[in-house]
């Protein structure tokens, strides 16, 4: 016959009230869920999106960590304010809630530091500041996000620093574009609303001989499906608004480099003063957690509308790297481990006159997918893009582009909306 228990002889065990039991748990829990250099290499891409970036045992074990609002943060002592004898100074070079963010996109990226900033374009400005000066040039990838392209053109312009946009399809020939002030190549993969695939290794490989830095905008990847480090790139950059966020309602950049290059962009970017808030930071932690579910979710949503598109009489062209009629799909099969949800379309038009008019009478047709800029949130979007800004690559002459982003929805309802677009867009005028 068993021992009879105390009245309160479980209630540890079954509530983990008592400290034995507490301390048991905790331990474990600490063991399952801490850091450990070797642990994230074997994860499962959801398995390091779900623990990236904090310990809930530094937050007492809350899931999420907390928000840390703050501008000025206090010192115990004069002598510790004047040797900065704490990891915290001054809510511009971060709080508990950006550095958890950071550590987040440093691990997902593989790289030494991260940097958050109010936004996309302002990624990829701090680093063209970070890394440029006047006498400079730079080669940036012809088929560049359009401010970029603004920026380069009036900004670095006046700072004295020469822009050269190449052909994205260059690979390793853009050799023959290097001079000996060359300290900047900006890729772009796949490029801004026409997707052009680049030769990343191959690039990359060609800076290094020359001793300049290689950024990358890899947004429309997300390191889930590409990580531009292990291509030899040494400055990743994403625009957070899109897939990490995930729900169209938040602005954040993320710019992560490799050790030789961490220094000097933190540098600038302390010089600068930009810094992300933490609240928004907090959401993006929070859809870094679903990313990669979402992330399968827009690619085999947009994969089945491309082809679908593709197949149309009343479309000249499907603009998709992961359609195997795309110019650039052999490198995206080499290179990349999945697609996301934006590509896209050249409507077929016989007259050039008509490209805008029947651009507009497809995209006022449409119901489910929204008129709006940016893409990546859980909403079906839809815009007509204006290619004319391009220096080498022309525009498509078979008719307008719209750029689609595949949201959330049922595919059977997208076809459908479409569908109307197209019918709508027959019958104008």
């Amino acid at each position: 016959m068993k021992p009879a228990l105390r009245p309160d002889a479980n209630i540890g065990q079954r509530n983990g009230s008592s400290e034995q039991s507490e301390l048991f748990h905790g331990n474990r829990m600490q063991e399952l869920m801490s850091d450990n250099n070797d642990r994230p290499k074997a994860l499962g891409p959801n398995t390091q999106l779900v623990r990236a970036g904090y310990n809930p045992f530094d937050y007492h074990g809350f899931i999420n960590p907390p928000v840390t609002r703050a501008s000025t943060v206090l010192f115990p002592n004069a002598k510790a304010m004047e040797r900065h004898e704490q990891k915290y100074t001054y809510a511009t070079r971060g709080t508990p809630t950006t550095d958890a963010l950071c550590e987040a996109v440093n691990e997902l990226e593989g790289t030494a530091g991260t940097i958050i900033v109010p936004s996309g374009l302002a990624a990829v400005t701090l680093a063209f500041l970070a890394y440029l000066s006047p006498g400079d040039h730079a080669l940036v990838v012809d088929s560049v996000y359009g401010n970029v392209r603004h920026f380069c053109d009036t900004m670095l312009t006046r700072f004295g620093v020469q822009v050269e946009y190449y052909d994205p399809s260059i690979g390793a020939s853009i050799d023959s574009l290097f001079k000996p002030n060359t300290r900047l190549v900006h890729l772009e993969a796949p490029g801004s609303n026409s997707f052009e695939m680049q030769d990343v290794p191959a690039i990359t490989a060609v800076a290094h001989r020359h001793a300049a830095v290689v950024t990358m905008d890899n947004t429309w990847a997300t390191p889930l499906y590409f990580r531009p480090l292990d291509f030899g790139v040494d400055v990743s950059i994403q625009a957070a608004t899109k897939y990490p966020a995930g729900h169209s309602d938040i602005l954040l950049g993320t710019v992560s480099a490799n050790a030789e290059h961490w220094k000097r962009l933190k540098y600038a970017n302390g010089a600068l003063g930009i810094c992300g808030a933490p609240d928004d930071a907090y959401q993006v932690l929070r859809g870094l957690r679903t990313m990669g579910v979402r992330l399968e979710r827009h690619q085999s949503n947009a994969l089945e509308i491309a082809q679908w598109l593709e197949a149309r009489d009343d479309v000249a062209r499907v603009l998709h790297p992961a359609l195997p009629s795309f110019p650039g799909h052999e490198i995206w099969k080499r290179d990349f481990k999945g697609a996301s949800g934006v590509f896209s379309f050249v409507l077929a038009v016989a007259r050039t006159d008509e490209f805008q008019a029947k651009a507009q009478a497809f995209l006022n047709a449409l119901l489910l997918f929204g008129i709006g800029y940016s893409w990546g949130g859980f909403p079906s979007l839809a815009l007509h893009v204006d290619l004319n800004d391009r220096r080498i690559l022309p525009p498509p002459e078979e008719g307008p582009v719209l750029r689609l982003h595949i949201g959330l929805e049922d595919v059977v309802d997208l076809k459908a909306d479409l569908e109307k677009g197209f019918s709508v867009a027959r019958a104008s005028r």
